[in-house]
């Protein structure tokens, strides 16, 4: 394993770094406001989800909360200890978030009728300080586990982000953050998301 001194003689890895550095914090100053402005949005519209309709509205805001930091925290840990793990999951990170991004703004949606809002205190700050529920396809917490089990190397390590993916994606369904539409795609955008980068870092 490569490690991080090693890394940094190559001028190509630092230029990586700090490019995708500079473009994460720009993408997370830009939250507050593209979030707001999707939460004022009017024109969206309620989807028919038989399956999200059919199961009952709880809060799971604490344990969806505990899974999602404790495997970020994991994963920041392995980025420390690993910089081929750091610049992937930093660049699939960039690129799942301007999708996200797109995908938002071409399709507003509004939220289940029944939704029980996600008590996130760290997601909050980024938000805008208000909670947000019309981030609806797809779902970001959904996409993020699944793009750490991508980038993880260790099997035993990318069984449990697999199972932290299952789990959240069951939990924000109960939760009715989101359609089951937003939790089913977002495996599949952070899947792309992950081939771009990887495809990007081997050809250039």
């Amino acid at each position: 394993m490569v490690k991080w001194k090693e890394a940094w003689v190559y001028r190509s890895f630092r230029t990586r770094t700090i490019a995708g550095l500079i473009c994460l914090v720009a993408i997370l100053i830009f939250f507050p406001f593209f979030f707001g402005l999707i939460e004022a949005r009017k024109a969206g519209i309620e989807l028919t989800d038989p399956i999200l309709y059919s199961i009952p509205a709880i809060d799971f805001s604490i344990p969806i909360f505990l899974i999602i930091y404790s495997t970020t925290v994991f994963t920041f840990y392995k980025c420390w200890k690993d910089p081929s793990v750091f610049i992937i999951f930093l660049w699939s990170y960039i690129i799942l978030s301007l999708l996200r991004i797109i995908s938002i703004t071409m399709l507003p949606l509004e939220p289940p009728s029944d939704l029980i809002q996600l008590k996130d205190p760290i997601t909050y700050l980024f938000y805008g300080n208000e909670y947000v529920t019309k981030d609806l396809f797809f779902s970001g917490h959904t996409a993020t586990q699944f793009l750490m089990f991508l980038c993880l190397k260790k099997k035993t390590e990318r069984m449990i982000l697999l199972v932290s993916t299952f789990l959240i994606a069951i939990m924000v369904l109960f939760q009715h953050v989101h359609y089951t539409v937003d939790v089913l795609a977002a495996p599949i955008i952070a899947y792309l998301a992950y081939w771009l980068t990887k495809s990007f870092l081997v050809h250039t």
